[in-house]
Parts: structure tokens; sequence; C-alpha cells
């Protein structure tokens, strides 16, 4: 029998610390495609899609691919942005419902919205009223979801990524589509439990390289192999949204109908939970202050690659500005030569420098503009054009492999041996052509300073002698108690003292 699926990819990591919206623009720079054109250039590459097409072409689908919205993470998500991409959504299932049989879905699962906390959870209820409660609806989540009870309880099938870096989205999406499938076939009934842990997140940010909780990861792969049990889910959270639900969570989903796989369900879930609760003081990262980072970059001896300094705090990645400028400084008044720094975040500074011409020396404002108090003021620097672009480039590394991408309008300033990406557009540094494409090549340099938290592990590691990570004191700094929390549920560790499990 051939299955009728929908599909759609909607994804957003929302920062409520963050001022601003993230309007419809934002998704139209980054991934805003429908049909067709989403198929034909999201189909084969680290992507979602890529799974559901792979599991589509196996089982003999009848596929209807209705959009892949995608933004880099940011301030809250408009309700413009959110109905534009949501009603497209729905209004496809609502269509199509007479011969749907599934309904299969690329989230983020920490999309927050200027109306409600849980944009997951909004969209799934929107689907259930549509194509009501028997209709098996799976969904794909990164790891840095915060899973609300409803997202648990509305979606039958939860598959979260289990690399980060995120190398395996296409792998997660065949996963998720794999049981779809037997649930569409009518051989398994599945549904998911959810366990919370009291944290504001992973002590370790959900690193899966290093730190206590990498061997979970690998008993949760063990577990699937167990009867009735489809997919073990271990989610760090995401600690930059002030939302009721956040933090981590395990999940576990499981066929209802196997005999004993819920209670199985159940126990894995919590037992795995509680190991990440004991584990919460257990640290790999081993965060510098910048001038600690520059001292090292000093004195490094870079005769086998460059060193790689990641300021983590910084993190577009994770919703901050990407306009930090204290490690920025700190270089310069390190002296550091040789040296590169990306990306500078100033849509400003970008336009004046793209209003000039290579060889140019300017003097101009730069970065710090959105929020002084988190990473730093604007620093007053003159240096020399090196290249000028319109921000595109295609990614050639495990995350971004055949992806465009772009920055906007963008250039390469030079300052006393430090050349700079200034950009327009939001990103965090995820692949080497982010920098060779605007004529910087990061292995031939000494030091490079990357805005990303572990994202850039993936291509910058195999090209680095030494990587560390410092803390700018931008808006994603490790220092939580820095931040305003309102909303989250108390009490949480590391807030507070008495927080339990």
């Amino acid at each position: 029998m051939t299955h009728h699926v929908l599909t759609a990819e909607f994804l957003h990591e929302s920062n409520t610390f963050k001022k601003g919206l993230t309007e419809l623009h934002n998704f139209e720079v980054d991934a805003l495609m429908e049909g067709d054109e989403a198929l034909a250039r999201l189909s084969d590459g680290n992507t979602g899609l890529s799974g559901f097409t792979d599991v589509a072409d196996e089982a003999g689908w009848d596929l209807t691919h209705v959009i892949s919205a995608y933004a880099v993470p940011g301030s809250k998500v408009s309700r413009l942005a959110f109905e534009h991409v949501a009603g497209k959504i729905c209004a496809a299932v609502e269509q199509h419902k007479g011969t749907l049989d599934g309904i299969l879905l690329a989230m983020h699962g920490a999309m927050v919205t200027e109306f409600c906390e849980d944009g997951e959870g909004e969209l799934l209820q929107r689907l259930r009223d549509i194509v009501g409660p028997d209709m098996p609806i799976a969904t794909t989540l990164d790891l840095h979801c915060n899973v609300t009870p409803q997202m648990a309880e509305l979606a039958d099938i939860i598959v979260s990524y289990k690399t980060y870096p995120h190398i395996d989205l296409r792998e997660r999406g065949q996963q998720a589509g794999r049981i779809l499938e037997a649930a569409m076939a009518g051989k398994s009934r599945p549904k998911t439990c959810r366990v919370a842990c009291p944290m504001l997140d992973d002590p370790n940010g959900g690193r899966t390289d290093v730190g206590p909780i990498v061997p979970l990861y690998a008993r949760a792969l063990d577990h699937e192999n167990e009867a009735g049990i489809h997919c073990v889910s271990i989610n760090a959270g995401f600690s930059d949204a002030d939302i009721r639900d956040m933090g981590p969570t395990v999940l576990v989903t499981y066929d209802t109908n196997t005999d004993g796989a819920e209670a199985r369900a159940h126990t894995i879930s919590q037992q795995i939970a509680a190991e990440i609760w004991e584990a919460r003081n257990s640290i790999a990262n081993d965060f510098l202050s910048v001038e600690d980072a520059c001292a090292v970059a000093a004195s490094f001896d870079t005769a086998n690659g460059p060193l790689v300094i990641a300021d983590y705090a910084d993190n577009p990645g994770s919703g901050a500005y990407g306009d930090a400028t204290n490690l920025l400084a700190a270089m310069l008044g390190a002296g550091l030569k040789n040296a590169t720094f990306a990306p500078m975040i100033d849509p400003d500074a970008a336009a004046a420098l793209c209003a000039g011409a290579v060889g140019d020396a300017v003097t101009l404002d730069l970065g710090g503009k959105n929020d002084p108090a988190f990473g730093g003021g604007p620093l007053t620097l003159s240096g020399q054009i090196m290249h000028i672009s319109d921000g595109w480039l295609t990614g050639d590394g495990p995350m971004l492999g055949g992806l465009r991408r772009s920055f906007g309008p963008t250039a390469v300033l030079r300052v006393d041996g430090i050349d700079i990406l200034v950009t327009t557009e939001r990103d965090q540094m995820l692949d080497l052509q982010q920098f060779k494409t605007f004529g910087i090549q990061p292995e031939q340099k000494s030091v490079v300073a990357v805005k990303s938290m572990q994202h850039f592990r993936a291509a910058f590691e195999p090209i680095a002698c030494k990587v560390i990570v410092c803390d700018s004191g931008a808006l994603s700094t490790p220092q939580m108690s820095r931040r305003p929390y309102v909303n989250v549920r108390r009490p949480i560790w590391p807030l507070d003292a008495d927080a339990q499990m």
C-alpha cells in the first residue's frame, strides 16, 4: 500500500533575552522554500528533509512537501512570521487530510513566539485540531530543545539529534520516517513519554564528544534495539529561553502494542534523567577569560596548525547578537598577528565597508551596538578593506556540505594583522568556506577566532593544533546568573541550591 505523507520543516531556536523579534525576513535570508524548490535544494545534505525523502523513496510514499523554513537562532518569532509558515502547513494538511496517512516534521523544539512559549506545541495542536487524535505525527528535534508536556502528548514520534555538532540530521530524519512508516503500516502504535530534569541545561551544553553524558547516548542506541523501544532521545535543553518548561529532558518513543514497552520506556527515561542530574557539576569546558585566551595565543607555537579560539558567549547559533567586541579588543591589545576573527555582525559597518573599494584605508566604529553590557561596546578601528562580497557561500564541511548560506553584504577589514569578517546577516561559524569564500585561508593563520559554542568543531578541529574556549561576557555567557530569569519553573539548578530531582 502506498502511503501519503505530508512533510514540512519549521525550525527556530529562540533566545528570549535577545531584543527585538525574528521576522519573516530572517527566514527568507536563511531558508524559506516551498514544495519542489525545497526538495531540489535540501534533499541531498545534512537536513531532516534529506532523511525524509530517503525513506519516501525506499517505502514508495506519495510525498507532499509543504515548506522548509529555517532562521538562524535569534529573538522570539514574530506572530507574522509564525502565522505565515504555520498557516501554509495547516492549509496543506486541511487540503490533503482526506488522503493523508501521516505527517512528518522537522522542528527545533526551542521556538518561542511573541504570543506563546511553545511554538512547536502550538503548531502540533493546530495540526491535531485538523486531523484528530489518530493520525500518526512524527517530528525530529534538535537536542537543544525544550520539550514541553504538550509536545510529547501531541507528537506520537519524537526523534532528537544524537550529535553535537549536529551532523546526523539526515540520519535522524530517516529514523523518524521509518518509525512513521511502521505506524502507518499498522505494525506499531507509537507514543512518547517524557521525563524532565530540574536544570537550566545539561552542564556541558549537550556536548556529545566529551563529558559524562557521552556514554548515555551510546546506551540510548542500545535501548533502541529492545523490543517495542523505537527511539531514546537525550535533550540538553536551551537555557537562553526563559520559559516554564526549559531544560533537559529524556524522551522514549515506544510501541503501545508491545507488552511491557510502556513500563520499560518509563524506566529508561527515568534512569537516564537521574544520571544527567547526578552529573550536573561535571563541566568539560574550561571557559577562559578573553585576556587569558589571548595570552595563550601570544605564546602559542603554530608550527602544527593554528590556535582556534571559540567565543562561546557571543554565539549567533544560540541567539547572541554576534557583535560583542571584548575578544577582538583583547586580541588587538595582545598584539596578535596573522589572525582572523569571525563574524562581526554589524550591518552598518558592513554597508560602509561595501560602499568602499578593496585597498581603501578606513576608520569606523565596529560592533558592540546592540547591548554593550553583554560583551563590550563599539571599537573605533582603522584598517584596510581586503575583500568585498554579497555574502553568499556554499559549504563543504560536515554540517553545511553542499548547502547555500548568506552573510548578506560582507567585507574583510584588516586591522593590525587581524582579518575581521564583517557581515550583515547573522550566522555562527560552521564551515571553512565561511572564511575561504571571502579570501581568508584559516589553516594558514596563526590564530582563528570564531563565534560558536560547539558546531565549529566539525570543520575547524581538523585544521587546528589546539582549540580553546572563552567567555566574552556576551548574551549567551555560561554565567547563567547574569540572565534575568522570570518565567522558568523554580527551584532549578544551578540558580537554586534546593533544586531536587
